[in-house]
């Protein structure tokens, strides 16, 4: 058995919950067959879960979302909205609220939970107006000394010509450049899909954290095959190739740590995955919040420097 075929099973699992409830029937025994059917293929793809089925699964629309892991973590959410040039960006979303106690201000990627909420928030591909929002948003967190937390989960910044044309590129540097400046505690957390410069524009971080079952990548694997093969179909061969899992990121020192996900998904318990990302960012702020503020950038710059290995060669 592999995830498609664990996703069809469930949501087979799903409709019959919904006829037993609607229709009155008893379903207890086949219900409970399948569900024990279902647990063992979650521990089986746990054990054994490929590259591509880690990034099909950090795809799925079940996927909890940013404004999930909000209103699960944090107390007192107060959504900002719009960039004072242009005009707000639902593909992302922003704002302030508490956390132990304390004023965060917490931004991220937003993807929808249904076809007509996707398109509205275009599938969590921010335009110009939205980096400019979390900008925006930032350097008020910097300016009122607030820790900045980010959760990542976009197939990249939007590609359409509209974009383009308000300064998309712009955008996106203006962040990586600011975000490398500021004087407060950023931290970063990909939830899903961490997909070239939409996703950097919020991972310029002191602590940067995937969850078990994401990618992070200057490229999508799509992408990526499209332009060495000619083929998108090789996307599964170029998502092994480019090391953009969790655990691969881990060991290349690209990011901090990897939180574990529950059996078969962070779907599959979104107060469970809510916790464990709680306990990492309660850690986090803990060894940061004593630091002092030229500490804390110059730290962020270091971790950035030394991504990456080169040899100097002399040339004859």
């Amino acid at each position: 058995m592999n995830l498609q075929e664990l996703i069809k099973l469930e949501n087979h699992i799903a409709e019959l919950k919904e006829m037993s409830t609607n229709h009155h029937l008893d379903l207890t025994e086949v219900l409970n067959n399948l569900e024990q059917k279902a647990n063992e293929i979650r521990n089986h793809l746990n054990e054994n879960m490929e590259v591509w089925d880690k990034i099909k699964l950090c795809r799925i629309q079940q996927r909890p979302t940013t404004l999930d892991y909000i209103h699960h973590i944090f107390e007192d959410f107060i959504e900002l909205h719009g960039d004072r040039l242009y005009g707000d960006d639902p593909a992302l979303v922003s704002g302030i609220a508490i956390f132990d106690g304390m004023p965060i201000t917490v931004l991220g990627n937003q993807k929808g939970k249904n076809t007509k909420d996707n398109i509205y928030r275009r599938f969590g591909m921010s335009q110009p107006e939205g980096y400019r929002k979390a900008l925006r948003i930032m350097q008020q967190a910097n300016k009122f000394n607030r820790p900045i937390v980010t959760f990542i989960n976009t197939p990249g910044a939007f590609p359409g010509r509209e974009a383009e044309e308000r300064g998309q590129s712009v955008a996106i540097a203006s962040n990586l450049r600011e975000m490398a400046s500021f004087e407060v505690p950023i931290i970063c957390i990909v939830i899903g899909e961490g997909g070239s410069g939409g996703a950097l524009a919020l991972g310029i971080g002191n602590r940067i954290f995937m969850l078990e079952n994401t990618f992070y990548s200057v490229i999508s694997p799509e992408g990526a095959a499209a332009l060495l093969w000619k083929d998108a179909t090789q996307a599964k061969r170029a998502a092994e190739a480019l090391k953009i899992t969790a655990k691969d990121l881990m060991k290349l020192g690209v990011i901090d740590e990897v939180i574990k996900e529950p059996v078969g998904g962070a779907h599959n318990d979104l107060l469970l995955q809510s916790q464990y990302i709680k306990q990492t960012l309660r850690k986090a702020l803990q060894e940061l919040g004593h630091l002092d503020k030229g500490i804390i950038r110059q730290q962020r710059y270091d971790k950035f420097r030394k991504i990456g290995e080169y040899m100097d060669e002399i040339l004859g």
